[in-house]
């Protein structure tokens, strides 16, 4: 954190309440925040000291589409190595095409969460060579709400599917796991789409987006004066949603308290808002996201059972991109169909080089990932098929990796003691052992893991407490 305490962050925005949500969140990884009310105010900070502090900038697009685009462009020009995050209302995929070629770095549609806020500023930052083509960038394009839409032949996946078509005409609660990236989100809406509640209430709420504070009052409503600063009645959305269904996204970032809370609710039938002396009966279908395991979670006491086995009445889960690499043809020229249908872009195929290429990477995004590397590759790319070249980073991490761990490889071994006869310390080791395996097996993060007899999310944990670069 000591190196992140250093980084200063410019906001052009003239919005105050949207200034101190920004700053709020971007302190919370140690950042420091200037905000400028104006473009021509932004132009000329770049030249004072402060200025030259800059780590990134964030844009909060008030402008039309094209002034802030020659905005991005110009601010590239004077400082090109400084990455510019791009947020807006807008969910027009030519803006984020024409933005994304004025040099932003990413483009977040509004509302972010601010766990998708703080990702991309730690991915626009990263000290090591650039990875554009791999950021997680918000998916430009409206997804389409039906079951035929969500490509692969896998036979996990398609239980999936069949699991959740059936779930889908009935009412009870479903639990849907999976890790971030594949798919859970697409799969919720058809289901909504295919229900007999499609025309009935509905909302989605992202419990990690949400202040741990308010999401009681969010969840459950309140009453005029329950609270400081309760000013007016609120109805919570388990009330809204009667009749309908209500999206519950990272459940498992849920309070213990709001898990009991929740659990009873279901239990009973019944929502009581903060403040209210009575109960009001309702008839909301929950349905239930989580990246985690719930039952890991039930089992180390982070999650409650009750609550799990209300939600769990239909449990569906998504398998990661890894484990279904025979779906990544179809899915590239899916994503490349839908890709040449958007405003600023055309129609390409794709060589069987680059296919080869897409199917060696481990793809920790899944899913959501190779969308966004397409439609990255796409907005650059000047031929009419994308090729192994138009992903340099991604041939370079799954390539030269591997070469440049070559020599470790075939020498005698990871080196235990010093030049002195002193053993090595452990961790110095262990990276070395890393960096071994990664080299070996060219990058292919789960065979590594595997080999190593940890998890990849442990893997992972130990390239960043390490030092090592990852293939993700």
């Amino acid at each position: 954190m000591a190196e992140a305490e250093q980084r200063l962050l410019m906001l052009i925005d003239d919005e105050p309440a949207q200034s101190r949500l920004i700053t709020a969140l971007a302190a919370r990884e140690g950042w420091r925040t200037l905000v400028v009310d104006e473009a021509e105010k932004a132009i000329a900070t770049l030249g004072t000291r402060q200025g030259m502090q800059l780590s990134a900038i964030i844009l909060d697009q008030w402008v039309p589409g094209d002034e802030a685009c020659d905005l991005i462009a110009e601010l590239k020009e004077r400082r090109p190595g400084l990455p510019i995050l791009m947020i807006t209302a807008s969910t027009s995929p030519l803006l984020a095409v024409e933005a994304m070629r004025a040099g932003a770095a990413d483009y977040l549609v509004k509302p972010v969460a601010p766990e998708r806020l703080m990702q991309a500023l730690r991915n626009a930052t990263m000290r090591e060579t650039p990875r554009d083509e791999l950021a997680p960038m918000t998916e430009k394009m409206p997804a389409r709400l039906d079951f035929d839409a969500m490509v692969g032949t896998a036979p996990k996946f398609r239980d999936a599917l069949a699991k959740a078509a059936k779930a889908a005409r009935g009412h009870g609660h479903v639990l849907i796991e999976g890790e971030s990236g594949t798919g859970k989100e697409m799969l919720v809406r058809a289901m909504v789409a295919a229900s007999p509640r499609a025309r009935a209430p509905f909302r989605m709420i992202n419990v990690g987006g949400v202040s741990a504070s308010s999401l009681e009052s969010v969840l459950f409503g309140h009453e005029k004066g329950a609270f400081a600063g309760a000013f007016d009645r609120q109805v919570g959305a388990l009330q809204n949603c009667d009749g309908g269904t209500l999206v519950l996204d990272e459940i498992d970032r849920l309070s213990l308290d709001l898990q009991d809370r929740l659990a009873e609710a279901l239990r009973n039938g019944s929502v009581r808002p903060i403040g209210a002396r009575h109960s009001f009966k309702v008839d909301t279908r929950i349905i239930a996201a989580s990246n985690l395991p719930l039952a890991d979670m039930v089992s180390a006491g982070l999650f409650r059972e009750e609550l799990l086995a209300a939600i769990n009445r239909t449990g569906i889960t998504l398998p990661p991109l890894r484990d279904r690499t025979g779906d990544i043809t179809a899915l590239t020229r899916h994503f490349l169909a839908r890709i040449g249908e958007q405003p600023g872009l055309r129609p390409l195929g794709i060589t069987d080089g680059a296919l080869k290429l897409l199917a060696a990477f481990d793809w920790p995004g899944n899913v959501r990932q190779l969308q966004a590397v397409l439609f990255r590759a796409a907005v650059f790319c000047d031929g009419d098929a994308l090729t192994a070249q138009d992903f340099p980073q991604l041939s370079q991490m799954i390539g030269e990796l591997a070469e440049a761990n070559q020599p470790v490889m075939e020498s005698a071994g990871v080196q235990i003691y010093t030049g002195d006869g002193n053993l090595r310390p452990l961790e110095d080791i262990e990276a070395d052992v890393i960096r071994l395996a990664i080299g070996h097996y060219r990058g292919r993060m789960t065979e590594v893991a595997r080999r190593l007899g940890i998890g990849r999310s442990t893997l992972y944990r130990k390239l960043t407490d390490l030092g090592i670069e990852s293939a993700a």
